[in-house]
């Protein structure tokens, strides 16, 4: 898949029926399962952990995949329920300190099953979708048995009750994006407590771009405070403790430019934060969560075009997903990679025979010029994302653009092509 230019397996298949068949009969083998497609993501990333503060960055991506009534493909409902599709909830995890992305960890994907007749608020947590949340994260957290410390990242969607409360009893730290004006233990209300805070010192961060967002400076005012949450009254969550202490980091645009709408975070966090540059270091860790997004871009339309696939039943399309999943997390590493300003090892991405290969390649495009040398260390990954990018069509100059994911998914295209025949070099055809 990440040798080719898409995941449809005919165009995959270059035309070639037997090789759309091989492809088929993969994805159809009872031996080959979605779970331990998943269960094999963290790879690799278990040990880029060790030591460090993990940023544990989930999301939930609805995977539209085309159908007609005649042709359901076995997908259930995604959206306003006008489509069909799979839904994605991985994590992601990624070093605090410089951004670096160290793999994926753990995660779910699946399709719907009909509608529910019982109305959410009716429903246990573990009966619900947002389950999801708790489990991704109970499931990574014996891969980060050896990480310095973990801080599980959300959207507003994260904004779960049980989910601060397992995090605590798993000594994991949360921030997530509140949704919800939640109820507090003194019964005022969340969102109330927020604007009676004090405005504690103002600042300007740079906003990365997003698909319908240039990159933009913002000045936000700050506000923080401790908060105690009451427990929602609902007879599902009577185990959990009445209130949990966390601390509300406020950050608001001011005088924002005209035509956009301004920022605005309230982020929830099991941190203890006493300073305005404790509070800033949430805000900055929290801005690390852009990366789930562009992990999204480059597995579906920016990137590996998932969502084209014709993949013929639901539970092959899975398969699929999880297989695209690692895929895309890999381009990401090397784009990330590409300047060598953190020294990632290349283990991260490529196993002891693919490194083989590109020392091969590497010396070949050394060759070919006498004056572009690959500047980086050849246990890093910059050095595979160099050569990675020079296969892609990037000419290899410091003063050239640098690559991009599409130039990073060209040079996997025919790394992997290559890496192939490579493979089978000591092999003997009678």
């Amino acid at each position: 898949m990440v040798a080719g230019k898409d995941v449809c397996l005919r165009r995959l298949a270059k035309g070639v029926r037997a090789q759309e068949v091989r492809f088929n009969r993969f994805l159809g083998n009872s031996k080959v399962t979605t779970a331990r497609v998943i269960e094999s993501w963290s790879e690799g990333t278990v040990t880029a952990a060790e030591g460090r503060h993990v940023l544990a960055i989930q999301d939930t991506s609805e995977i539209n995949f085309a159908t007609t009534a005649q042709r359901r493909r076995g997908l259930g409902e995604i959206g306003h329920g006008n489509t069909r599709g799979v839904l994605l909830h991985p994590m992601l995890a990624v070093d605090a300190q410089s951004g670096n992305c160290l793999g994926l960890l753990h995660g779910e994907i699946w399709t719907r099953k009909g509608r529910r007749t019982v109305s959410h608020d009716q429903r246990a947590l573990s009966d619900k979708e947002s389950q999801r949340w708790i489990s991704t994260a109970l499931a990574a957290k014996p891969r980060l048995a050896k990480a310095a410390m973990v801080t599980m990242l959300g959207d507003r969607e994260s904004d779960i009750f049980a989910l601060y409360a397992s995090a605590l009893e798993e000594q994991f730290h949360v921030i997530a994006r509140s949704m919800h004006d939640r109820k507090l233990a003194d019964a005022s209300g969340l969102y109330a407590a927020s604007e009676a805070m004090p405005i504690i010192e103002q600042r300007a961060i740079v906003l990365p771009a997003r698909a319908q967002r240039a990159e933009r400076a913002a000045r936000l005012d700050l506000r923080f405070g401790a908060v105690k949450l009451a427990r929602p009254q609902t007879k599902f969550l009577r185990h959990l403790p009445k209130s949990l202490s966390l601390t509300l980091v406020d950050v608001r645009e001011v005088e924002p430019q005209a035509g956009i709408e301004p920022l605005h975070w309230r982020l929830l966090t099991t941190h203890p934060v006493t300073t305005a540059e404790e509070a800033w270091r949430i805000v900055e860790w929290y801005k690390r969560r852009w990366l789930i997004e562009q992990f999204f871009r480059i597995l579906k339309t920016q990137g590996f075009k998932l969502e084209d696939s014709q993949v013929g039943t639901a539970e092959r399309l899975l398969k699929l997903v999880a297989i695209a999943a690692k895929a895309a997390i890999i381009t990401l590493q090397l784009v990330q990679a590409r300047d060598g300003r953190d020294h990632q090892p290349i283990q991260v991405a490529f196993d002891a025979e693919e490194v083989a290969t590109l020392a091969a390649f590497n010396r070949n495009l050394e060759a070919q010029s006498k004056r572009l040398r690959n500047p980086h260390p050849p246990d890093s990954l910059a050095w595979a994302a160099w050569i990675v990018g020079r296969l892609g069509g990037w000419d290899g100059y410091p003063s050239s653009k640098p690559p991009g994911p599409i130039t990073m998914k060209h040079g996997l295209e025919y790394f992997h092509a290559a890496a192939a025949g490579w493979s089978l070099r000591h092999v003997c055809m009678p």
